[in-house]
């Protein structure tokens, strides 16, 4: 039976959360001070300790030090509003959540329900570590660079805890994706992730979308919504790009992280939430505060545990095993079995990939759709399709709003035109067949066999590939 120690020199306090924590199964013990608490650890090492951060003989961190991180103890700390600082700091220091005075004993049941799972969460996080071993996936994650190591060792460390996550790296870099595999390797993973993207919201609509409304609070509205915070009680909530979140909404937002209550849109009743925050954002967020963009105390209350993920030029080979993820993907999607040409491999690896991991997932998907059907292998494409002025014979331009096709013609065109009209060159560059390049030259209308190599006719009718 899971053992709970409460640590706290209030009496009221000691006797309610007994009570509380007795009516869900677990034994307790309680101690009035420091010396009284290590007591008690010597006679009953507990499963989860309930201290107070004040105590007549020192602060409830202390007994970190009385703990061996492998036992699994997890440890709640209890603050006044005045302290809330100090809490956070407990976070960072290892601690499992904090409740602030006067207690709210309804949370105190829902941390409990998390809790008895957090041994089994713990083996399973060593479990992906053996994964990522073998396979380069840690959770939802692939990679098995230094630079993502360090990344798996900060989740490693946060996910099972209550702690705000602020994650911070490049555009496409997958700020989300390590949001989801905080959340699967929580003790909140039964609950809801929602993520939600700041800059896409309408300023005059993102705190009813965060909050919700009531049926008639504004124009539009005619019936009731749940808003972000209550959909996601008890689970995670993901905010992208916070730094685009208007200023006014920002301090709303501090108060639910402070009171775990907010209102929705048209009501003065509050409502109980227990979510917690992961935010992110592509800006540095200190000079967000800086400009203005982000508030202070708000930044110190989802920067209690930062993670920076890195750009995809500092992950080493990181791309081929990314890259063969999203092929492996599309042959499974589509039943075919392309693989990667040499030549697309050393592209791949000497590209310094600016848009970072989606642009290396849309380059993969692009080198895929424009392989011929009857090739094994992946289109050679070029990695950029300049949207400005090219220099003259060294690039094409592709407006935006251009269908599949016409880029296909207008790139094998061109291509074409810089190998001099060979069309054994222009196949290569183009990681198609020749008979392939034949029979689209025939769709555009051009004639297959003028100009160029005199052998390039004899080779295609022969079904011979490039």
């Amino acid at each position: 039976m899971p053992h709970v120690l409460i640590v706290d020199d209030d009496a009221g306090t000691r006797e309610a959360l007994s009570a509380v924590i007795g009516e869900d199964g677990l034994t307790t013990a309680t101690a009035g001070d420091l010396r009284e608490a290590r007591i008690q650890l010597i006679r009953q090492m507990p499963d989860v300790v309930f201290t107070d951060l004040k105590l007549p003989d020192g602060s409830g961190v202390d007994l970190f030090e009385d703990l061996d991180p492998r036992s699994g103890v997890e440890v709640i700390v209890i603050t006044g509003h005045a302290t809330v600082e100090s809490a956070v700091s407990a976070l960072k220091m290892g601690a499992a959540d904090y409740l602030v005075k006067p207690i709210n004993m309804q949370r105190v049941k829902s941390i409990l329900s998390r809790l008895p799972r957090a041994g089994d969460l713990k083996a399973e996080i060593g479990t992906l570590r053996g994964e990522l071993r073998r396979m380069g996936r840690f959770g939802l994650m692939l990679g098995n660079s230094p630079a993502m190591q360090e990344v798996y060792d900060q989740i490693s460390r946060v996910a099972p805890t209550a702690a705000s996550v602020m994650l911070v790296g490049e555009s496409g870099t997958g700020k989300e994706v390590a949001a989801q595999t905080l959340h699967e390797l929580s003790l909140r993973r039964k609950h809801a992730f929602l993520a939600v993207n700041c800059g896409a919201i309408s300023p005059n609509l993102i705190e009813s979308e965060m909050f919700g409304h009531e049926r008639g609070s504004f124009t539009g509205a005619d019936r009731q919504h749940k808003g972000y915070f209550e959909r996601a009680n008890g689970g995670t909530l993901f905010l992208d790009e916070i730094t685009e979140m208007p200023i006014e909404l920002q301090v709303k937002l501090l108060r639910v992280l402070e009171t775990g209550m907010f209102m929705r849109v048209g009501t003065t009743k509050e409502i109980e939430t227990d979510v917690r925050l992961i935010a992110a954002t592509n800006r540095d967020p200190e000079q967000a505060v800086l400009e203005g963009k982000l508030r202070l105390d708000l930044y110190h209350r989802l920067n209690v545990f930062p993670i920076s993920l890195p750009p995809l030029r500092e992950r080493g080979k990181d791309v081929e095993l990314l890259a063969q993820s999203f092929l492996d993907e599309l042959n499974e999607r589509h039943g075919t079995k392309k693989h990667f040409p040499v030549a697309v491999k050393d592209m791949l690896l000497s590209y310094p990939w600016p848009g970072n991991v989606r642009e290396l997932k849309n380059y993969v998907q692009r080198a895929h759709i424009m392989s011929s059907g009857d090739s094994d292998s992946t289109a050679t494409v070029p990695l950029q399709i300049t949207l400005s002025k090219p220099a003259a014979g060294t690039a094409i331009t592709i407006p935006f709003g251009t269908s599949l096709a016409e880029a296909d013609r207008q790139l094998i065109l061109a291509t074409l035109e810089q190998c001099g009209g060979v069309k054994t060159r222009a196949a290569e560059i183009l990681g198609i067949s020749l008979k392939t390049l034949y029979n689209r030259l025939v769709e555009y209308g051009n004639d297959a066999r003028d100009d160029g190599d005199p052998t390039d006719e004899s080779r295609a009718l022969g079904g011979a590939d490039a």
